[in-house]
């Protein structure tokens, strides 16, 4: 028994044997019982060594055979010189395989120099030959099916491209001759509506004749309608301006009638007599030739009955004139009868040497109304304070406006620039204030501030100050005192809300620069002279267009504005003067009182209520100043605010209906129900727009 080292050296020399590195195939019985016929065969050269010869062993190194074969070396000789005849006919079949194996077994050759390539049998050439054979066929096939299966598959594209071509043109035939159809079925109904249309072209042309001819009668019949209204407008215009001109004559002569009752005013303490009765009876008068003349020139023109009316109120005024004259004469007959009998008693006191006693009888003061003035009667004048107060102002004004001459009456190219540029950085900022936010108006508040600081501003890209030109500063201070009133003119008359946001711009520009809120009120009280109060009296020589104006009329080509846009104009700087007493600028040092306040609008209330109203004016003014003062009033006053509003009630409504028209009741029914409202309420409404905090948060 050979020793177990023996036996693993032997096992290893097998399998490092050539047989030992052959793969065998486990499954080579299921092939077929041919296998075995080979060994059982006479060897024989199979009919691919030709080619096997010419292609695979010029490719092999043959090597030195080992010890283990040297016994045989004839045998392997005679095998390794074998000379097997080529064929031309297998060369060129198997040229194409040899050049791809023979790429494909460069790398495999190279690895293996040391192992020989030995032609064993003529089995294994033959299947290799079959091997390769059986490639370059399966190629060449694969090659050839595949040119075929792309020609047919091009060969159905084009068939699939020509069926889709002419399914396309049959579908742009079927959609031409479909357009074709409608076209002609939408021809035929245009042509029918075209002879529909003229069909009906022709009735209507038939029917316009006839009623051409019915509106040609009809034109006819106006026409002459119309000029003969013409000529009735014509002669009643020629009868109105007539009218007209009487009216004005009438105006005229009771102006100067009242102003002889205003110049007896010198007999009230010299006779001791009461002129009070006249003058307002005359007052009134005059109140009622100006609301018939507003009356007529708002209508057209004065009718029969206007004039007739007014000629009433003239001869009323010659017999009022007539009896005053009278009363005067009378008086002045007791006062010398009076005079007579103290001469006489003075006489008799001296012939009996007895010394006269002087007696002084003080007669009671009458009962005084909210104003120092007497129940009964009212004044015609302004007191003399006020008027007084009324003067400087005017006096201050016109001192501004002399001082800034040489500024605005310059010639010069440069001086009228700067006149320009200040003009603008007054008076554009003050047009900005609306309604706008609180950061806004304080904005504006800044500019006009530093402008009259003498600081630089922007205006129009270029910046402004006032020290250019040393009359700058009163040139702005004028302007923009002349803005803050022409903005309650124009902006608050329209819409009144606006007139709390101005205000309280002009109540801080006040505070921090007096003289420009004194012209504030110049300017205010030259425009509305209501606002002071006060009713211009018609002097002697007086052009009446001139007395208009001094009213606060506009005049224009001697045309005279219409009633109600004076009464809106009005209205808007009253309610800037209402709003200006009560408002105080937030952003201040709040340490001094307010430069034109509450106290004032009392003032000017009692003093109103202490004048004779006139016709439509009285009412509209007390309306505004109180919807936009009169909460604040009633806060500041308490019981005294409210016997105002029972005083206005019980005893001013009367006289103010006394001299109202019919025609001119709105502004007085107006002021009426909105008192009565706030007495029965006991409380009277914020004004509408009133600056609230969250309007300063904003």
């Amino acid at each position: 028994m050979p020793s177990e080292g023996g036996c693993w050296e032997t096992l290893q020399a097998l399998r490092s044997s050539e047989k030992g590195r052959l793969c065998y195939d486990r499954d080579w019985l299921l092939r077929g019982e041919d296998v075995l016929e080979e060994c059982m065969s006479l060897p024989k050269l199979s009919s691919y060594s030709g080619w096997v010869v010419d292609h695979v062993l010029p490719h092999t190194q043959v090597t030195p055979p080992s010890s283990e074969t040297s016994s045989s070396p004839s045998a392997s000789a005679t095998e390794q010189t074998s000379v097997i005849p080529k064929s031309p006919i297998r060369n060129s079949a198997l040229s194409l395989a040899s050049s791809s194996a023979a790429n494909g077994t460069k790398d495999k050759h190279e690895s293996q120099l040391t192992e020989p390539m030995v032609l064993q049998s003529p089995r294994g050439i033959k299947v290799e030959g079959c091997i390769r054979m059986y490639e370059l066929l399966h190629r060449m096939k694969g090659t050839e099916g595949l040119r075929q299966w792309q020609e047919e598959q091009e060969r159905r594209v084009r068939a699939l491209s020509e069926m889709a071509s002419e399914q396309l043109k049959r579908f742009d035939e079927r959609k031409e001759l479909k357009q074709h159809k409608e076209f002609q079925d939408l021809q035929e109904v245009m042509e029918q509506s075209s002879r529909e249309a003229l069909g009906h072209q022709e009735k209507l042309k038939a029917e316009h004749r006839h009623r051409a001819k019915i509106l040609n009668l009809k034109l006819r019949e106006a026409e002459q309608q119309r000029l003969k209204q013409a000529e009735q407008e014509r002669l009643r215009k020629e009868e109105g301006q007539v009218r007209l001109r009487s009216l004005y004559a009438l105006q005229e002569e009771v102006l100067q009638l009242s102003q002889q009752l205003d110049s007896s005013e010198q007999y009230r303490d010299l006779l001791k007599l009461d002129l009070t009765v006249f003058q307002t009876r005359g007052n009134q008068l005059c109140s009622l030739i100006s609301g018939i003349i507003r009356a007529a020139t708002e209508s057209g023109y004065p009718t029969a009955e206007n004039q007739a009316e007014a000629e009433g109120a003239l001869q009323e005024m010659r017999d009022l004139l007539m009896d005053l004259g009278q009363e005067i004469t009378r008086a002045c007959e007791d006062k010398k009868r009076q005079d007579e009998a103290q001469a006489q008693v003075k006489l008799q006191e001296l012939h009996m040497q007895q010394g006269r006693p002087e007696a002084h009888k003080e007669s009671p003061a009458p009962s005084q109304g909210p104003g120092g003035r007497p129940n009964a009667d009212l004044q015609v004048k302004v007191e003399d304070s006020t008027m007084q107060w009324y003067q400087q102002l005017q006096d201050a004004s016109a001192q501004c406006l002399l001082a800034c001459e040489g500024l605005t009456s310059s010639k010069d190219s440069q001086a009228k620039k700067i006149k320009m540029d200040l003009q603008k950085a007054a008076t554009i900022p003050v047009s900005q204030i609306s309604t706008i936010a609180g950061s806004k108006l304080k904005e504006v508040f800044d500019k006009i501030h530093s402008l009259l600081s003498g600081k630089p501003v922007q205006s129009g890209g270029c910046s402004v100050s006032i020290t250019l030109n040393p009359q700058g500063l009163d040139f702005v201070q004028y302007k923009l005192a002349e803005k803050f009133v022409k903005q309650g003119e124009e902006e608050v008359a329209s819409h009144h809300e606006a007139a709390f946001p101005i205000a309280v711009v002009a109540s801080g520009i006040w505070e921090l620069h007096p003289r420009v809120g004194d012209l504030i009120l110049a300017h205010l009280h030259k425009k509305c002279p209501y606002s002071v109060p006060f009713y211009p009296a018609f002097k002697e020589g007086m052009a009446l267009e001139d007395y208009q104006r001094m009213l606060g009329y506009q005049v224009k080509d001697s045309k005279v504005e219409q009633q109600d846009n004076f009464l809106k104009r009005m209205s808007g700087m009253i309610r800037l003067y209402a709003a200006i007493i009560q408002l105080q600028w937030p952003y201040g040092s709040r340490q001094g009182s307010h430069p034109h306040g509450l106290n004032h609008g009392w003032r000017w209330l009692a003093q109103i209520l202490n004048m004779e109203p006139l016709s439509d004016v009285t009412a509209t003014l007390l309306f505004d100043f109180l919807e936009v003062c009169g909460n604040a009033l009633m806060k500041q006053y308490q019981v005294q605010f409210w016997k105002m509003l029972l005083l206005i009630k019980e005893d001013y409504f009367p006289r103010i209906e006394a001299i109202t028209s019919s025609g001119q009741m709105g502004s007085f029914i107006r002021l009426k129900q909105f008192l009565e409202k706030c007495l029965q309420h006991k409380e009277i409404p914020v004004p509408k727009g009133f600056l609230t905090s969250s309007f300063w948060r904003s």
